[in-house]
């Protein structure tokens, strides 16, 4: 058969003639496997032949390369036939290789054949157990190659593993097995099956998947404390889980502390590890490290132990320093041991210990033997404040506090240095300043030293940190250059005021006129590009009919563009124009606009909401809409029940915002047409529907909901005056007891000492009636 193949020693090659001395060589034809005993193998015989008269005949390899012959390639031609005979064929050499004929005239003809080698099912390095850390996606890897391709089946607890919607499992396309976010729970054997259903070849490997859960480690107590020199012993502990088990170690500054006789080390079921220090020293103090490491990862905790003998500060004083200059504050503290001083800004929290030196170099830490020095160079303003100076040891810690203080030369702190004003208007210029020592401030105008008594147009106001020039020109010459002069120990500065003229501001622009109703309108316009130098006070707006003569005037409310016009006349022209007003006066006004209010017309029908009233009565809110320009008279509210057809009308005035209607049916459903009249007309109607309930049952609920509860308090309080009454008057009848009984011994006297009880009793009874 032309379709037969054999497979000798793993390859698999087309069966022409072969021969194949293994024992275990086979061959299929025709879809039987049958072992193979004798056959004609040469491997791989391919034969060319061509017509007509070549002058050379040349082979090309799958990767168009010239195929020379070679131990493995051997080139037997003919004249018109060529064979090329490959040995040992590998995989490598399958392909389309192709035969070329040239004649005498250079013409080139050419075949080509395919050439296939197939393999068997072989698993190449399947490693077995594959490890895999919790929590990642793990792909089991399973190579295995085969020609055809084989088909890969993976199974687990002897199920196949299809690759369902939302599945963590998935067959990728390396026939490898994907597993996402892999738990222990995944831990176990695969079974990795290939097989080609060409010839019938299966095998299978099995893999065992072994999950690490990283170790998680958690400690009971963070942070100890000890006393040196007092036999004192500390024992830590640390608990570990994970897979495979953690190996727990602890160490110290780096190093791996070993069982001796100040550290013992135990190692206790369920994951514990416990570090006992004996006889605690001042060296002891410090950082301990709990680290459980494992194939997955590893975990430290760490565990702090402090050793005390309480420090405390003997030499700390505030200190003031000149802004530029260099301050140096010192700290001194004494302790057992020797305690180490750090020094903290309290306006940032910023710290700095002996050695420290701050990024920008300004702050320094020098100390030694329970003394410490802080250095400030170039001390700025933003240095004042409070520093605290802390000296910890292993018992405890002491904390004072000082103040740096901080003289500089004075800073004016006013940008504000052009200020307008008018003849016979006084302004105020402001020279305000900071500085420490407090600075002594001067005016001066043109070389000339302003008294703090003032002169007949100018008068000084003083206080901390500023000082308030009061000027009220009288004439041109009031008005320039003015010099605010700061004055201290460390230094002086100027600062000089411009006193300008002020004018009117320029006109408003872009009028523009919107809302226009029957008897509204609202004005919007554009502020002025200039005001003058003296900020503006209101906006006057002015309207007019075009047939008067006289304007009217509205103020906007402060500065805001918009202003409504009111009480217009309806289906009326008008003309209006916007002017700026500032201290110094009115400006120029704008462009005049015009516009013409609406017409008078019907109003619009009415906005209705229900709300249910008391018993059989419905109340309806009435919400007033555009009126058309003149006042709602009234409303027209007809309504009828669902099923009949006859309407009851109820005129409401135009100034209610509601409607009640009473008395209603229960359980009924009703229609409410509703419509407003002014003298123009009516608007159209507005529909509206409501339900009433079924009768309501009468409780005691219901009796006492419209009372108010100082009412239902009353009536509390009297039916327990009538409940005492009850009880006193069965007191008296009955045990001679009572309020009914006192008063009736104390009105009625006894006649006789010796009368009986049953006349008593008829007195008292005599004396109740």
């Amino acid at each position: 058969r032309e379709d037969a193949w054999s497979v000798c020693g793993g390859l698999v090659l087309p069966q022409r003639e072969c021969v194949c001395e293994r024992e275990d060589a086979w061959s299929v034809c025709g879809g039987l496997v049958l072992p193979q005993r004798e056959c004609v193998w040469r491997l791989q015989m391919i034969d060319g032949q061509t017509i007509g008269e070549p002058v050379r005949l040349e082979w090309f390899n799958p990767q168009g390369e010239r195929i020379l012959p070679s131990k493995r390639m051997a080139l037997h031609s003919e004249t018109s036939r060529s064979r090329l005979i490959i040995y040992n064929a590998i995989i490598e050499d399958a392909g389309i290789y192709r035969c070329q004929a040239t004649d005498a005239n250079g013409h080139t003809e050419e075949a080509s054949v395919v050439l296939e080698i197939y393999q068997r099912l072989t698993f190449q390095d399947v490693q077995s157990p594959q490890e895999f850390r919790h929590g990642e996606t793990a792909e089991v890897v399973c190579d295995v190659i085969s020609s055809p391709v084989p088909v890969v089946v993976w199974y687990y607890q002897d199920k196949e593993i299809t690759e369902e919607h939302h599945s963590k499992f998935q067959v990728l396309p390396n026939n490898n097995l994907q597993i996402h976010q892999v738990t222990k729970a995944d831990e176990g054997v695969y079974r990795c099956e290939a097989s080609v259903e060409a010839r019938g070849e299966i095998d299978f490997v099995d893999i065992a998947m072994v999950v690490n859960v990283p170790p998680v480690l958690s400690v009971f107590q963070p942070a100890f404390n000890a006393t040196a020199d007092y036999q004192e012993s500390v024992t830590f502990t640390c608990m570990t889980s994970g897979s495979p088990d953690p190996l727990v170690t602890w160490h110290r500054k780096g190093q791996q502390l070993e069982p001796s006789e100040q550290y013992i080390i135990a190692r206790l079921e369920g994951g514990r590890s416990m570090l006992t220090i004996r006889n605690i020293r001042q060296g002891d103090g410090g950082t301990y490290t709990c680290r459980a490491t494992n194939k997955a990862g590893s975990q430290e905790r760490e565990i702090f132990l402090k050793v005390f003998v309480q420090p405390h500060i003997t030499q700390l004083k505030n200190v003031t320093a000149v802004e530029g200059s260099a301050a140096m504050i010192s700290c001194g503290a004494e302790g057992e041991p020797l305690p180490d001083i750090s020094w903290r800004r309290a306006s940032d929290g910023k710290a700095f210990t002996d050695g420290d030196k701050s990024q920008d170099g300004r702050f320094e830490v020098r100390g030694r033997h329970g003394k410490s020095v802080l250095t400030i160079s170039g001390v700025k303003l933003t240095d004042l404040g409070r520093f605290d100076c802390e000296a910890l040891s292993r018992i405890g810690g002491h904390q004072k506090s000082m103040f740096l203080d901080i003289e500089y030369i004075p800073k004016l702190l006013s940008n504000h240095t052009i200020f307008y004003s008018w003849e016979g208007n006084a302004v105020n210029i402001s020279c305000d300043v900071m500085s420490n020592p407090p600075a002594t401030m001067l005016w001066r105008r043109e070389r000339f030293t302003i008294s703090a008594e003032g002169t007949t147009n100018t008068r000084v106001h003083s206080a901390e940190g500023k000082s308030v020039l009061e000027v009220t020109p009288m004439s041109d010459r009031d008005f320039g250059r003015y010099n605010c002069t700061a004055r201290n120990n460390i230094g002086v500065r100027y600062q000089e005021f411009i006193l300008a003229q002020a004018d009117v501001p320029s006109n408003p622009y872009s009028v523009r006129l919107s809302a226009v109703s029957q008897r509204l309108a609202t004005v919007t316009f554009m502020k002025p590009d200039s005001h003058g130098g003296v900020p503006i006070s209101f906006y006057l707006v002015q309207y007019k009919d075009v047939g008067s003569q006289e304007w009217k005037d509205v103020k906007s409310h402060s500065i805001q563009t918009t202003v409504v016009l009111t009480a217009l006349e309806p289906n009326t022209t008008y003309e209006v124009r916007v002017a700026a007003v500032n201290g110094k006066g009115q400006g120029e006004f704008s462009h005049t606009e015009s516009f013409q209010t609406l017409p008078i017309r019907e109003p619009s029908p009415p906005a209705v909401h229900g709300q249910r009233g008391m018993g059989k009565a419905y109340r309806l809110g009435l919400v007033k809409q555009d009126d058309g320009g003149m006042p709602i008279v009234e409303y027209i509210v007809k309504y009828r029940t669902d099923k009949e057809e006859q309407w009851m009308t109820k005129l409401v005035p135009g100034m209610n915002d509601f409607a009640m209607l009473q008395p209603l049916q229960w359980n009924t459903r009703y229609e409410v047409e509703i419509t407003a009249r002014n003298v123009k007309g009516l608007s159209e109607p507005s529909f509206y529907q409501f339900f009433m309930p079924q009768k309501p049952d009468i409780t005691a609920e219901s009796l006492f909901s419209g009372l108010g509860l100082g009412t239902v308090v009353g009536l509390g309080l009297g039916a327990l005056l009538v409940l005492l009454v009850l009880v006193d008057v069965g007191c008296f009848f009955l045990r001679h007891c009572g309020l009914l009984m006192c008063i009736t011994r104390s009105v009625c006297s006894k006649k006789t000492s010796t009368s009986g009880k049953g006349k008593e009793i008829e007195e008292g009874k005599a004396a109740y009636l």
